[in-house]
């Protein structure tokens, strides 16, 4: 009995190692949000999980597509608008790259694993070229904030990168964004040839692409940050509201800055669609978004809006 008491021990204590050691992996997995209140939470790090599709996909009085830099601020802007709107409760929103959700505005619909969305949104945000690529489609644009790009290193700086020339380094990993879907890419690229010509250029996004000490993501907003907490990547350029997000949550990341020389700016506009759903609901959004309010929520959360 003894013996088996023992043996029982050691099963349940190895059972325990390896939970342990699994949890650990996903310890900084998303979502990163609060999820919408529900009598049943269901969240499983690194299987299901969904940190980009936001509250109430069952007819929703309210559809807005956000760029997907922009999911810290979710949480707090859409309580924001309720309670100035209170007519509005049940808000479905992304936070996919606004490249992706280009497309699944033209395409009408989107799969994301087993599910299938063909909600049509409401209101857009995206880059200032983004919006102006699809302007036939809107009746109306606010600008409402800004950004700048910064590059995440994981907290110490073990690297010791101090500028976006440190990322052509052979020994350097970086997260970087893919250019056929994700708009930040083109944005480091124009930085990229502000620091370093060209030949910088052609050192991360070719020699070091083939080499494989540059990964290209395809959802930058998501994986650049989880690659630099596990330790896959030494650093990835990223808007700085992404860094300070990361801080501002308690994850053991920093900020090298970009000098205003070599840095690029964003600008953020929202935009109702002429085939909204809701069109009222569209408006009162969009006169939310330029409010001091929503001002302050995104201040808050590190952007520019002034």
């Amino acid at each position: 009995m003894y013996k088996v008491k023992i043996a029982a021990a050691s099963l349940l204590g190895l059972l325990s190692t390896s939970f342990t050691t699994k949890a650990q992996n996903h310890r900084f997995d998303p979502p990163w949000n609060t999820p919408p209140a529900s009598k049943l939470q269901f969240t499983v790090r690194g299987i299901d999980n969904v940190p980009d599709l936001y509250g109430d996909i069952n007819d929703p009085q309210l559809v807005v597509f956000f760029a997907g830099n922009q999911f810290m601020v979710v949480d707090d802007l859409l309580a924001a608008f309720k309670a100035k709107y209170p007519q509005y409760q049940r808000v479905f929103a992304e936070t996919l790259p606004p490249g992706i959700l280009a497309k699944q505005i033209t395409a009408g619909t989107i799969t994301v694993g087993n599910m299938r969305i063909s909600l049509k949104p409401d209101i857009y945000t995206a880059g200032k070229n983004g919006i102006e690529k699809l302007a036939q489609l809107f009746n109306r644009t606010e600008a409402y904030a800004g950004n700048k790009l910064a590059i995440m290193v994981k907290k110490g700086n073990p690297k010791q990168i101090k500028s976006l020339n440190d990322l052509g380094k052979k020994d350097i990993r970086v997260s970087m964004p893919n250019l056929q879907t994700e708009g930040i890419g083109a944005q480091i690229m124009n930085a990229y040839a502000k620091a370093g010509g060209e030949h910088l250029q052609k050192a991360i996004m070719e020699s070091k692409v083939k080499i494989g000490s540059t990964y290209l993501t395809q959802i930058h907003h998501r994986e650049t940050p989880m690659r630099v907490l596990y330790g896959q990547s030494d650093a990835g350029p990223v808007w700085f509201t992404e860094v300070y997000y990361q801080q501002k949550i308690g994850n053991p990341v920093e900020a090298v800055e970009i000098p205003v020389k070599h840095n690029i700016a964003a600008n953020y506009v929202a935009a109702s669609l002429k085939t909204a759903p809701h069109p009222q609901a569209a408006k009162d959004f969009l006169d939310f978004m330029i409010s001091p309010a929503a001002k302050a929520i995104y201040k808050k959360y590190g952007f520019i809006t002034e």
